[in-house]
């Protein structure tokens, strides 16, 4: 029996993870649960199962969590902090780790667990997007299991022999016969929308992704297709890519999550409905496969598959992270701590939709970049670009 420590209980990945686990009790135990702040739905996750620890990364949260599960009768022992997610991530008893903590605040956990040799379930995208070079060394160094998470990433990871599968970050795509790898998006909500009318987009619509039931922030990523840019920027680091080697397609069907093309002319896809169960399920049991309460695809009643090249003028963010993807860690950095500052401006009613990539790449101009050294120069310059980032939005707000 596995266990689990998740990373993000409260959230979206979290919420799949335990179903899975519900799905196989026989397999995992529920060693730790962590969040950010939502001291509600944490009460209820660990009344429910229970846990040896919990975790807040926010002090005051944690006070309320263990003031409340102390008068329920429940003896889950509560941390707080990011010392605290860390110290959980790296328990001697935790064998594997949902790193599923959204932002920039799941980077040091996540580092924890790879330092600690744990099995990594890599949901957090800033893991990699800020620290791409960093993360896969350390993943290596200290004898860590990387398994993708992301829909996308996880299908390409099927999609692969297993010589490429256990030397994620280090491999040679060429060397085994890869020709290119296909990330797959929807699209969004707005890929038939007219770009003129695009400044005019509320949160609501933006939020209402047509096929993924997704926390507001991702939703929004994905009208921007900025999630697929970042998603281009890991699927860079985890398989050593080059940029010839790597594409984006736009799927609106979200059945077929990637594709890889061999050198032969064959293409293996990896298919499913658009259900994180699936990749989650995958990754918690690999090398085997259990149940993850989802339901095989009819093909009888799937209709057509289409695809379409992206237009970078009505996906600017997307065209911002490729371009931004070869040049360093301090652009992904960058680019990455401004898109979230826009995207919480934007759900805030602050600047409209089309103003996140104006944002973006207003920041990107007026940045000065210098390769880090360290983990610790990643998070200076994560804040300093939310500094100026907040600056550019007191300008405009004006």
């Amino acid at each position: 029996m596995r266990k689990l420590m998740i990373l993000g209980a409260t959230g979206s990945i979290g919420n799949s993870t335990l179903a899975v686990v519900e799905k196989n009790p026989h397999a995992f135990e529920v060693f730790a649960l962590a969040a950010n702040t939502n001291v509600k739905k944490m009460i209820i996750l660990c009344m429910k199962w229970q846990p040896r620890f919990a975790a807040m990364s926010d002090d005051h949260a944690a006070r309320q969590l263990r003031s409340t599960l102390q008068q329920q009768g429940v003896k889950t022992q509560v941390f707080s902090g990011i010392d605290g997610l860390s110290s959980l991530a790296s328990h001697s008893d935790v064998d594997t780790v949902m790193a599923a903590v959204v932002g920039a605040v799941g980077l040091i956990p996540t580092m924890a667990a790879i330092k600690s040799g744990k099995r990594i379930l890599l949901a957090n995208k800033e893991a990699l997007v800020m620290s791409g070079q960093f993360f896969i060394d350390a993943v290596h160094r200290y004898g860590a299991k990387l398994l993708p998470i992301d829909s996308e990433h996880n299908a390409i990871f099927q999609c692969l022999p297993a010589s490429i599968q256990s030397q994620l970050g280090i491999c040679d795509l060429e060397s085994e016969g890869v020709s290119k790898i296909l990330l797959t998006g929807s699209g969004g909500p707005f890929r038939h929308s007219k770009i003129d009318v695009l400044s005019t987009v509320t949160p609501a619509q933006a939020i209402a992704h047509p096929n993924w039931v997704m926390g507001p922030k991702v939703s929004v990523d994905s009208a921007t297709m900025m999630n697929k840019g970042l998603e281009y920027i890991e699927a860079r680091w985890l398989f050593n890519a080059k940029r010839e080697q790597l594409d984006v397609l736009i799927h609106p069907q979200s059945i077929i999550h990637s594709m890889v093309q061999y050198r032969d002319g064959s293409v293996m896809v990896q298919m499913g409905h658009p259900d994180m169960n699936t990749p989650i399920a995958y990754s918690m049991a690999y090398p085997q496969r259990i149940d993850a309460g989802v339901k095989a695809i009819d093909f009888t009643s799937v209709g057509e598959f289409s695809f379409l090249k992206p237009d970078f003028k009505r996906y600017p963010c997307l065209k911002l992270a490729i371009d931004a993807c070869y040049a360093g860690q301090a652009v992904t950095t960058t680019l990455n701590a401004t898109n979230e500052i826009a995207v919480d401006a934007f759900l805030r009613g602050i600047i409209g939709f089309t103003q996140i990539a104006e944002m973006n790449d207003a920041v990107l101009q007026q940045s000065i970049f210098e390769e880090p050294s360290s983990i610790e120069c990643l998070l200076d310059i994560d804040t300093e670009a939310r500094l100026m980032a907040k600056k550019w939005l007191y300008r405009i707000a004006r």
